[in-house]
């Protein structure tokens, strides 16, 4: 298996569900990642130290996804100086919004890129990853142009008829 330069961490096994999404895009453009579970409430030794290494091992971008009160992005982005994207969960509760804003509320100087809730935004945290990375590599790059064009192919070519 080649060495992982994307991250997604998730809070428990059931985020796997929503988290799964994201290493799917990575997947689909041959892009090598690790999935974790890690809890910033119930290990948060071992969340900290794990984001600390990181960049060590080449992991470039990190995706973390929590829910209830979120902090694990936010936890990871404190620990390490590579980009993180926090994926809030839909929750029971709040439908994710607790979640969200735990997300996104981060102090000045923690930036955490916050995406929608849910599956959908773990995809968005995908493609948003993959940005990253192209900036560096012009071969993803390319794909991920190929891939909008074709999605702007498919829509022009949807006939409606009522």
């Amino acid at each position: 298996m080649k060495t992982p330069v994307v991250s997604i961490v998730m809070g428990s096994e059931s985020d796997l569900p929503t988290m799964g999404e994201a290493a799917k895009i990575l997947k689909e453009f041959d892009v090598p990642c690790e999935v974790k579970v890690l809890s910033a409430h119930r290990t948060p030794d071992e969340t900290a130290e794990y984001a600390k290494a990181l960049e060590s091992r080449g992991v470039k971008v990190a995706i973390a996804g929590a829910g209830g009160a979120a902090a694990l992005a936010g936890v990871v982005a404190a620990h390490t100086s590579i980009p993180v994207i926090g994926v809030p969960i839909e929750t029971t509760a709040l439908n994710g919004m607790d979640s969200l804003l735990s997300t996104v509320q981060m102090p000045a100087g923690i930036p955490v890129a916050t995406v929608a809730i849910g599956k959908g935004g773990a995809k968005n945290a995908g493609f948003l990853a993959l940005k990253i990375l192209g900036l560096n590599d012009s071969t993803l790059r390319s794909k991920l142009e190929d891939y909008k064009r074709k999605q702007a192919e498919k829509i022009k070519a949807t006939k409606v008829e009522i």
